[in-house]
């Protein structure tokens, strides 16, 4: 049979790492793993507790299409403690992941063909969402000055229908404070284009707390998650916001694409909420590596970083050390046991001169991550 136009789209390079990492792996090697965006930690173990609980009480069917009355409610008043915003919890709609808040969002927001501005370097997975569902995915390439985010003159003689954002940003950890962000609503509004903010990275900063886009509008789709600071990746379960009059819009998408977010991953993250003291020890354990990263990476030769506000990830201008980044990390985990990830994942044009390392494990894996690195480039 033949296969869509959609369908062609390129892999997840940081999958093929992970695949190759697990390889060595399996032939008795140890690895330290930095090319995956995924906390060291487990979910709390208070949503563990709580799904325990909830199993023993009896099946766990479908629920309502946009979820637990009780986890949205729970998440409207997450933003009145994080940014002060009196949130209507009748806009929050759980998802299967923020992965199912981005099918939800561009379906909901643009049309075939239309043209939609991501920052590069940025998330791989925008553009390839995108373009399966026959969008056209427009990089805005971002330079170091303005820490590696767009601002409205990226984008100006674009004709974009959209504009996706991330803050903090996934390879750079580099956020946007009020009045850029501002600034970025303001111009999208103005080209009559629609604003999505992805914040999966929220509750993860060390400097300062980041900015919602809801904090300057709220005719804007926000998109979050339960992976990052919450630490549940494997549960795939999100959240997005969106404007009153787009909620039964978004309701009728949810109900025929995805019928309801896994029951169970709903329970979980309702408890897991509550789990301040495990989840802030776990951004204790970000803030050290992150520490170690930003002396360790350049004691090992890796000069060019962009120093993250939030995430847990640096991204590398290696272009004084090779052309070929995929090679280079190919390399890097051959000779040193090291996984990281190439930026051609992040940059189809420029990434080939540049690497993402995460710090999301344990510190003593960051620790001897750091030093086979050194190690490795004081032999090359």
């Amino acid at each position: 049979m033949r296969t869509s136009r959609r369908s062609d789209v390129d892999p997840f390079i940081v999958m093929d790492v992970m695949e190759a990492a697990r390889a060595a792996e399996a032939a008795g090697r140890h690895v330290i793993h930095m090319e995956v965006g995924q906390p060291g930690t487990g979910a709390p173990q208070a949503a563990i507790r709580a799904l325990e609980a909830a199993m023993n009480d009896g099946p766990l069917g479908y629920t309502v299409a946009l979820g637990l009355p009780a986890l949205r409610a729970r998440i409207a008043r997450l933003y009145g403690d994080w940014y002060d915003i009196d949130l209507n919890p009748d806009r929050v709609i759980v998802t299967s992941g923020a992965s199912g808040g981005f099918i939800l969002a561009f379906n909901a927001l643009f049309d075939s063909g239309d043209r939609v501005g991501i920052g590069a370097p940025g998330y791989p997975s925008y553009r390839q969402i995108l373009t399966g569902l026959g969008l056209t995915p427009v990089d805005l390439p971002t330079v170091a000055a303005n820490r590696y985010q767009p601002v409205p003159d990226d984008f100006a003689s674009h004709d974009l229908r959209g504009l996706l954002v991330a803050s903090p940003a996934n390879p750079t950890g580099t956020m946007l404070d009020r009045a850029a962000m501002a600034r970025l609503v303001g111009a999208t509004q103005e080209a009559g284009a629609s604003f999505i903010s992805d914040e999966i990275y929220h509750g993860i900063e060390y400097e300062a707390k980041a900015i919602s886009a809801l904090n300057v509008s709220d005719d804007v789709y926000v998109i979050n998650s339960f992976s990052k600071y919450f630490s549940m990746t494997g549960w795939r379960a999100g959240w997005m916001v969106v404007p009153e009059d787009h909620m039964r819009v978004v309701e009728r998408l949810a109900q025929n694409m995805f019928i309801c977010p896994p029951h169970a991953s709903q329970v979980a993250a309702l408890a897991a909420m509550d789990a301040t003291d495990e989840l802030q020890a776990n951004l204790d354990v970000y803030r050290t590596n992150r520490a170690l990263m930003l002396e360790g990476l350049p004691k090992a030769g890796f000069m060019r970083i962009a120093p993250p506000d939030g995430a847990f990830y640096v991204y590398a201008d290696v272009s004084d050390l090779t052309d070929d980044s995929r090679a280079f990390a190919a390399r890097i985990l051959d000779e040193a046991g090291v996984a990281v990830t190439p930026g051609l994942d992040f940059d189809p044009v420029r990434g080939h001169q540049t690497l993402r390392f995460s710090y999301a494990r344990t510190t003593d894996d960051i620790a001897e991550g750091l030093r086979r690195l050194k190690t490795f480039m004081d032999g090359r």
